[in-house]
């Protein structure tokens, strides 16, 4: 793998403009407190980033030879300093805009983990419950994919009779 190869800004149709030539990926974290309530693990972007100081996941451009869960993986490492160990892997809700594609890959963790800025990228991380998630200033296709996002959150957790913002009881 060329380090960086995707790199580069794609152009979509309706003239916005997307980060990473070969698609982008990001990884959102679920856990729970101790008390049940679901959060997410949230990223507020640094202002010299593309849609600055706004809230999002960590991710980035996929580069060519990796997979989109590897390059989820990767950015997060780049822009989170803190213990990955012991996810999950809850699902995958995937954007396609023909020309370009995120994918974000949603994962548990058995608990809230302590999370910090891993680069210049990243201004805070921090674990956000689920249902204020949309009260944040979010980047606008995280805010657009939220609603599926959190939809798919509250299957992936209905089978065990808990779920996002709600206690567990399964």
């Amino acid at each position: 793998m060329l380090e960086g190869d995707g790199n580069g800004w794609v152009s979509l149709p309706d003239g916005t403009r997307r980060w990473g030539i070969y698609g982008a990926a990001g990884l959102l974290l679920y856990a729970t407190d101790a008390a049940g309530a679901g959060h997410v693990l949230l990223q507020h972007r640094a202002g010299w980033t593309h849609m600055g100081g706004t809230w999002g996941i960590p991710g980035g451009a996929r580069n060519r030879d990796e997979t989109p869960l590897e390059a989820a993986v990767r950015e997060f490492e780049e822009e989170v300093e803190g213990d990955l160990d012991g996810y999950s892997l809850l699902g995958v809700h995937e954007e396609d805009l023909t020309v370009w594609r995120y994918d974000t890959f949603m994962a548990s963790l058995p608990g809230l983990t302590p999370f910090r800025p891993g680069n210049s990228e990243s201004k805070e991380v921090r674990w956000v419950p689920v249902d204020s998630a949309d009260s944040l200033p979010l980047l606008p296709p995280f805010r657009a994919a939220w609603p599926h996002l959190h939809a798919n959150l509250v299957s992936a957790f209905s089978e065990n009779g808990g779920g996002p913002g709600t206690s567990a009881t399964g």
